[in-house]
């Protein structure tokens, strides 16, 4: 990938937290998503490595959460190829934060709830520009 690195606002070791807690998220958030009948079909059908997906997701991760890594990417690039409407941000939202407070220390869920939200409402603006009746964003005017 030649994108540049993702900028972080942490400070590189200045979080509080450990790559063992990324980790331990991640595999927690996929093994829910795995088996979650709105958004599992969607990473079955596009994510054709899931070992090279989970790291890249704790790359990801830990660059964002700890300020440590060297995840280089662009996610919303990723995602403009997938079928995507508002109910998948939904859940997505959901399972994360479930899965942050479940294996993070409150500090450290918190920011990464607040990074989750943060994308998937850029994430929505981009993907989801228009707005049906009621209210909800589609892709389609």
């Amino acid at each position: 990938m030649t994108s540049e690195p993702c900028e972080s606002s942490v400070v590189p070791g200045t979080a509080e937290g450990t790559d063992e807690q990324i980790t331990r998220v991640v595999h927690l958030f996929y093994s829910r998503v795995h088996d979650d009948p709105l958004i599992g079909p969607i990473f079955a059908q596009f994510v054709r490595d899931w070992d090279l997906h989970l790291a890249e997701m704790r790359n990801f991760w830990s660059t964002h959460l700890l300020g440590i890594g060297t995840y280089r990417g662009n996610g919303f690039g990723h995602h403009m190829r997938l079928p995507l409407e508002e109910a998948h941000f939904v859940r997505w939202l959901e399972l994360w934060e479930q899965a942050a407070n479940e294996a993070l220390t409150p500090p450290l869920a918190q920011r990464a709830i607040a990074k989750a939200r943060h994308m998937a409402n850029s994430f929505k603006t981009g993907l989801l520009p228009y707005k049906r009746p009621d209210g909800s964003s589609s892709r389609t005017p």
